[in-house]
């Protein structure tokens, strides 16, 4: 009886353990995810300014200021992290566009605003890489507590389920990029 009662009291001991660990482990991916967030905003805050300095060298090239100022609002109302994700791409792919147009035109090109945004902007996409490596660091330790055996019977009660990871959407953005000189 002794030994049931004891054998009892650590699977016991071992359910709480493993409940306030999946509890840390998912608070850290919420921290994490808010790491994001925060660059989010910072790039988010920027892009008026980068599209005000543009939009004057780009009359012809106005659907896309309008495609990346509708991304825009369209992220802060995203529902989801899976949403935000897709549009945070969309929104990327637009001011690579953007920049690619500024590297056509030699005045705007130099011109020191932009070239203060584009290091500000550039500052700001190196962080947000690392806030999303961080974030899926934090979501690769949780699933595999939530998923492993026997710590995913623990998971299934208390409901806790896998996470998405925060990915680029196309392959082609994981190709190595060709230089030639």
């Amino acid at each position: 009886m002794t030994v049931l009662i004891i054998a009892l009291a650590l699977i016991g001991l071992w359910a709480v353990w493993m409940f306030n660990r999946l509890i840390r482990d998912q608070n850290l991916m919420r921290e994490a995810f808010s790491g994001i967030d925060v660059q989010l905003k910072r790039r988010h805050d920027l892009i008026p300014n980068i599209l005000e300095a543009v939009k004057g060298y780009m009359q012809f090239e106005r659907g896309t200021l309008e495609q990346v100022t509708r991304l825009r609002t369209q992220i802060q109302n995203a529902a989801n992290p899976v949403d935000k994700n897709n549009l945070e791409n969309d929104l990327s792919r637009g001011l690579k566009s953007i920049f690619a147009v500024v590297e056509a035109y030699p005045d705007l090109k130099a011109n020191k605003n932009i070239t203060e945004l584009q290091n500000t902007l550039i500052d700001i996409e190196d962080q947000l890489q690392m806030a999303r490596r961080y974030y899926n660091g934090c979501v690769r330790n949780f699933n595999i507590s939530a998923q492993s055996f026997p710590n995913n019977l623990i998971a299934g009660v208390f409901n806790f389920k896998s996470v998405e990871y925060f990915e680029i959407e196309y392959a082609t953005e994981r190709q190595t990029p060709d230089i030639k000189f």
